[in-house]
């Protein structure tokens, strides 16, 4: 018999995940997704006594639990002291809450989006995403265009695959001498991230994946006017926005594509990551 699990707020990949946790034979309910028509759904209290809780990626933002989903507001402050210490607990981007909370409120809260094979499985949504906002915001095609990818990690290098694959021109950037050698052995054209001043103004479409401020309002004045740029970077973000606003650049921030374009494939992502902790934990699934 498995164990009762609660997804506890988040995005459709929470919605998505709950069902894939129902197909595989879970007891699960929600709380926090009725907006996505969230499965089983419970009031909090009977939901926080779970003995598994899976939280939002992000689990937190600005003090409060990660709940798009729902009017419901819920101060993670006032959520910790009603938990348990022999809950596990699961979330997303956790940084040093972890640590904080096992000190504070003897809880263990353990990261399943820190895990090498999500962020992997996450770059593929993120990529496709990124190209698909890139046709919808263009008026020509992917092919012959040519395109920018800032940052050569996992989503950069799949990026400036699918993109070369369609036929665009590729330029990558990166700053590790070693990621501007894979660059160049993929056949895309490198350029060190400290140096793209004075190459901006031949792009078509600019990728930011760096979550570091990389296109500040100078940066932007060098850029076409019918340049397009898309920012996949979490926050801040690598783009200034205000600035280019002001400037006339068609900018958009589009962090956390897996959940708005591929929700049931990041679920399943996230599904698996989950499976891989309980197992090393030698925990039953």
């Amino acid at each position: 018999m498995k164990r009762t699990v609660t997804v506890l707020g988040g995005d459709m990949r929470q919605v998505r995940l709950a069902g894939l946790l129902i197909e595989d034979g879970w007891d699960v309910i929600t709380w926090g997704l009725e907006q996505g028509d969230g499965p089983n759904q419970a009031p909090l209290k009977q939901a926080l006594a779970a003995e598994l809780l899976i939280l939002p990626l992000p689990v937190c933002r600005a003090g409060l639990l990660n709940l798009p989903l729902t009017d419901t507001e819920l101060s993670a402050e006032q959520l910790w002291p009603r938990l348990r210490y022999d809950q596990l607990l699961l979330g997303g981007m956790t940084g040093e809450l972890s640590e904080r909370l096992m000190v504070d409120f003897g809880l263990t809260l353990l990261d399943y989006y820190g895990r090498e094979e999500l962020q992997v499985a996450n770059a593929i949504p993120t990529a496709e995403g990124a190209i698909q906002l890139a046709m919808e915001s263009t008026e020509q095609t992917i092919h012959a265009s040519r395109c920018l990818v800032i940052g050569y990690g996992r989503i950069g290098r799949l990026l400036a695959e699918r993109l070369g694959a369609l036929g665009a021109r590729v330029t990558a950037s990166a700053r590790r001498y070693a990621d501007l050698a894979w660059i160049d052995a993929r056949g895309f054209r490198s350029v060190h991230t400290s140096a793209l001043a004075g190459e901006l103004d031949q792009f078509d479409l600019i990728f930011n994946t760096v979550p570091a401020p990389i296109l500040d309002a100078g940066s932007l004045r060098e850029t076409k006017e019918s340049c397009v740029i898309l920012d996949l970077a979490s926050a801040p973000g690598g783009v200034d926005l205000d600035a280019a606003r002001q400037l006339g650049r068609r900018a958009t921030s589009a962090p956390g594509l897996p959940g708005k374009v591929a929700p049931r494939s990041a679920a399943a992502a996230i599904r698996d990551s989950i499976y891989h902790i309980l197992e090393e934990r030698g925990e039953p699934i």
